[in-house]
């Protein structure tokens, strides 16, 4: 089990400065450099929202239903 640990924590160390070279993606930086970056987190915000809106929904649904069948 410890060498287990040894040898994934090692890997981690290893695999984290090889990630460090070229931290550049050129689409990121287009989208910065053109403003357009705030509009595609505009839409993944709402994207979230919108889930986390019909999850709490459903939730909801679910219990009014669990507590008629308890009834």
């Amino acid at each position: 089990m410890g060498k287990r640990i040894g040898f994934l924590i090692s890997f981690i160390v290893l695999s984290l400065g090889l990630k460090a070279q070229d931290m550049s993606v050129e689409m990121a930086d287009t989208f910065r450099e053109e403003g357009k970056i705030y509009v595609v987190v505009a839409v993944v915000a709402v994207a979230f929202l919108g889930l986390f809106i019909y999850l709490i929904t459903q939730d909801l649904r679910l219990r009014k239903l669990e507590k008629s069948m308890e009834k």
